[in-house]
């Protein structure tokens, strides 16, 4: 409550503000003062759970915002606040969650997309200027066994964000004690392996693992030869692989370098995202809704959403969340919601 500017106790209501809240008013001096509302789980959004919910859903399955705005009759412009909103939400949850993990086999890539238009359409201005708009990465990485997105970095395709996006997701592994795992002078030469990493051909991969990881790793990169790849929206033909183990990883072992299953996540990413399809009229316009846009996906597809096994059988494995220990049940939608604003609401 904004306190009044008298001390006079002859007041009576006098209307309410834009944004719905009490004023009053003084009768004695004309002094006003305005009452607010405690804010719920969308802060000063007005806008109803039971419908928010509904939005934030059909987003999630694939629909666009206006395919949304003619469902739920809620207004475009609501809509990216909502997802401004949740998906901040999502990133804060996401960052308290995603510690301490124990991983086996991190696979990294990167999939293009767009921000306002495509690089070939930026001024010479634009492209010294402007980080936010033309061509934009997504940097993400998956656990082989469970399936984890345990980070995610949004940005140009730069040796920089390589090593910056890589090292955050060495952060949030169980490392070892540099003291207790290293070799000494009485011990053989040994280091605790802790993970493996597999990448792709991107000249900044190395220089980013050795970094973040040191010698606590396994690293490998594969460079996939495609036949007909240079044909215009056609599927092309896989004819070879080129594994090369750059740290740790012996000749024999070259078979374990993989990063099939990142790019299996990249077709859910644009199967689900609508903003992602390609050869559509999609895209993002400005940057911001689309780091909250595929935050909001990152956490919905670590806690609710359950990838298939291989084979024929159709069944289902637990989530991500789950198989990675850092939940012991399946979650529902509602319960993802009130787990993602509950710091907001106790704040």
């Amino acid at each position: 409550m904004i306190a009044p500017a008298c001390k006079h106790d002859q007041v009576k209501k006098h209307g309410h503000d834009r944004d719905g809240n009490q004023r009053f008013r003084c009768t004695l001096c004309g002094k006003t003062w305005i009452q607010c509302k405690p804010q719920g789980q969308l802060g000063p959004m007005r806008l109803p759970i039971k419908t928010a919910k509904l939005v934030l859903q059909l987003l999630l399955e694939g629909s666009s915002i206006r395919s949304t705005e003619r469902i739920t009759r809620v207004h475009r412009d609501t809509i990216c606040k909502l997802i401004v909103r949740f998906g901040d939400a999502c990133q804060n949850f996401l960052d308290m969650r995603m510690k301490n993990l124990t991983l086996t086999h991190l696979q990294f890539d990167e999939q293009w997309t767009y921000v306002a238009k495509k690089q070939a359409r930026l001024t010479t201005t634009e492209r010294e200027n402007c980080y936010d708009i033309g061509d934009i990465y997504l940097w993400t990485c998956v656990d082989r066994k469970t399936k984890l997105m345990p980070s995610f970095l949004i940005g140009k395709r730069s040796a920089d964000n390589a090593r910056r996006f890589v090292k955050d997701v060495a952060s949030r592994l169980v490392l070892p004690n540099a003291h207790s795992s290293d070799n000494h002078a009485y011990q053989a030469k040994d280091y605790e392996i802790t993970v493996q990493v597999s990448t792709d051909g991107f000249a900044a991969y190395p220089e980013a693992v050795d970094l973040a990881f040191g010698p606590y790793v396994k690293y490998g990169t594969i460079i996939k030869d495609y036949k007909n790849a240079s044909m215009i929206y056609t599927p092309s033909e896989m004819v070879g692989t080129q594994r090369t183990g750059r740290r740790g990883i012996d000749k024999g072992q070259e078979w374990t370098i993989c990063t099939s299953h990142i790019e299996r996540l990249n077709g859910t990413q644009r199967l689900f995202l609508k903003r992602l399809n390609r050869l559509t009229l999609c895209f993002s316009k400005k940057l911001r809704n689309l780091e909250a846009a595929f935050a909001m996906f990152a956490a919905y597809y670590n806690y609710c959403w359950r990838t298939r096994k291989p084979g024929k059988s159709g069944k289902k494995r637990p989530t991500a969340a789950m198989m990675a220990k850092l939940t012991d049940h399946l979650w529902g939608f509602d319960e993802f919601f009130d787990a993602v604003l509950r710091p907001a609401t106790q704040s």
